[in-house]
């Protein structure tokens, strides 16, 4: 079984990319499950759900998100209609939607994804280390195929969320900083690992936004509206090889692609009848 795992999709630019790659990776790597988060889609923050609607029809299979979650206001009544929109299941308890989703692959196989968010330089929710263990638990009786999107600031805590589920689940991707590492492994006992899948949209920006806005924060220390860059994109993912008997990874690759090499890839794939 192969999964594709899309990094942080941001604004316009990142959505008319993941448009075009992901049909195009499907076909040519033989995908058999679509996740992509998606917090960042409405114009770098937030999602609505008529994006995360058209973001289904690229031929993603579930959405995870994270910390901008909530941006986008109407998505309060989206979330608890749309089972495959993820926010992070460490979030209080009463919080609308939900936090895994088991869903099935193009020959029925059951996935299961859980989305959590970390504490190191993030807001303060609850225990996502037991929080995970909980997910797991709550799914394992439906797969055995099991993929964490952590959704944090910190390496060593995306790192550390790794080894405490490492055999427990089929795969740990980090999200949230928008630059993708090459760490990517396979832990002892079968769990791959890449601490962050990184970001799909204009990388000629500051992770997503204007180099102009985001430097005179920095240069000044004063408060500068931040907007969506408009350059060239580029995808960011992370494909998963998984044992569907044993949920164990088999295999992972990374992929960092241009809009010329997705248009290229796009091009020579064959439309299915």
């Amino acid at each position: 079984m192969r999964i594709l795992f899309i990094g942080d999709i941001f604004g316009k630019s990142g959505r008319e990319i993941a448009k075009r790659a992901i049909p195009a990776i499907v076909e040519r790597r033989h995908i058999d499950f679509v996740i992509a988060n998606v917090e960042n889609s409405a114009a770098g923050f937030g999602v609505t759900g008529d994006i995360a609607d058209t973001i289904l029809e690229f031929g993603v299979d579930v959405m995870t998100s994270g910390n901008h979650v909530w941006d986008k206001k109407e998505v309060l009544d989206y979330l608890p209609r749309q089972t495959k929109l993820l926010r992070p299941a460490n979030f209080p308890g009463g919080v609308p939607g939900r936090g895994s989703f088991v869903g099935r692959t193009r020959t029925g196989e059951p996935v299961g994804v859980i989305n959590l968010m970390g504490r190191v330089f993030m807001t303060p929710l609850d225990d996502p280390f037991a929080a995970a263990i909980r997910e797991i638990e709550s799914i394992r009786p439906k797969t055995r195929v099991i993929i964490v999107d952590f959704h944090a600031e910190a390496t060593s805590e995306k790192i550390a969320m790794g080894w405490h589920l490492d055999g427990r689940a089929t795969a740990v991707f980090g999200t949230h900083t928008h630059v993708q590492t090459a760490d990517d492994r396979i832990l002892p006992k079968g769990t791959a690992c890449l601490t962050d899948v990184g970001m799909t949209g204009p990388h000629d920006s500051i992770i997503g936004v204007t180099v102009e806005a985001a430097l005179s924060r920095f240069l000044t220390g004063m408060p500068t509206k931040f907007e969506a860059a408009t350059g060239p994109a580029r995808l960011n993912a992370v494909v998963v090889t998984a044992d569907p008997a044993t949920g164990k990874a088999t295999a992972i690759e990374r992929l960092n692609m241009s809009a010329q090499e997705v248009e290229a890839m796009a091009g020579a794939s064959v439309p299915a009848p």
